[in-house]
């Protein structure tokens, strides 16, 4: 018993450089050859710049599971579930003294291209969490939350949608959650429409002020500059703990993948 095999299979493009070895054509072949020629893997990590190229290349992979580790604009899953995962744990969701009697989150920022927030979205949707989730969706206009995905989550009676243009008291005085992500530069074709949204959103010490100490701030990471290196050491700054959650998470749905008996 020589262990597992993982595959990973980088094929995003991000600041003119493509990662994994070989050509960023936007094709797509390059995965499904990789996926096809992995005979010895036991599981594949693909990460790729087209959405839905994941359901592609599953046509070549055989029985072994594909985990989408982004794809473009698309999806971003095992982000979801680190995501969820961290704020079941910071909001001691499973604890049976609480007296939660509903979540609200906030998405801010790149709405329509941040893959994360369209998974985490959808994840708290359908997590069947016992109390209502209001999900707020804070980012300029041009870069609002994608309708199918709202659509998604409209299929889920406890969960309320509600859309704003500004962060300000109205959006923060009750939130649980503050869940950021940048804008990024590689999404955008036209550079002036980036250049118009860049910095749209800062979160600091003094924005801050008008949320409540309990709320927890959540970022994908990396981040740029919309979140302050001045809030880090605030304990509501979640997104340093929220990065070592996705190692155990990730670990977690490897062997859950490759059937370890002791997961």
């Amino acid at each position: 018993e020589g262990g597992e095999i993982l595959a990973e299979t980088i094929r995003e493009i991000a600041n003119g450089t493509c990662a994994g070895g070989d050509a960023c054509d936007g094709s797509g072949g390059s995965s499904n050859d990789a996926a096809a020629t992995n005979t010895k893997a036991d599981a594949i990590v693909l990460r790729h710049p087209i959405k839905g190229s994941v359901g592609a290349v599953l046509q070549s992979s055989g029985i072994r599971p594909i985990i989408n580790a982004g794809d473009g604009t698309g999806e971003h899953p095992t982000q979801a579930l680190l995501d969820l995962f961290t704020i079941w744990d910071e909001l001691q969701l499973q604890s049976t003294q609480s007296q939660r009697t509903g979540l609200v989150v906030v998405l801010l920022g790149d709405l329509k291209h941040g893959r994360t927030v369209h998974s985490l979205a959808k994840l708290l949707a359908r997590a069947g969490l016992d109390l209502p989730v209001t999900l707020r969706y804070a980012s300029p206009p041009i870069l609002s939350m994608p309708q199918a995905v709202q659509d998604v989550v409209a299929q889920y009676d406890n969960v309320a949608q509600e859309t704003y243009d500004t962060l300000d008291k109205t959006v923060l005085e009750d939130a649980d959650v503050l869940y950021v992500t940048r804008v990024q530069r590689e999404r955008f074709d036209n550079p002036a429409d980036y250049d118009q949204v860049k910095g749209s959103y800062i979160v600091n010490t003094e924005l801050m002020k008008d949320a409540p100490p309990s709320t927890i701030v959540m970022h994908p990471l990396p981040r740029v500059e919309e979140i302050s290196t001045d809030f880090d050491d605030d304990p509501r700054a979640a997104y340093f703990r929220q990065m070592e959650n996705g190692m155990y998470v990730r670990m977690a749905i490897l062997a859950l993948l490759m059937a370890k008996d002791d997961a």
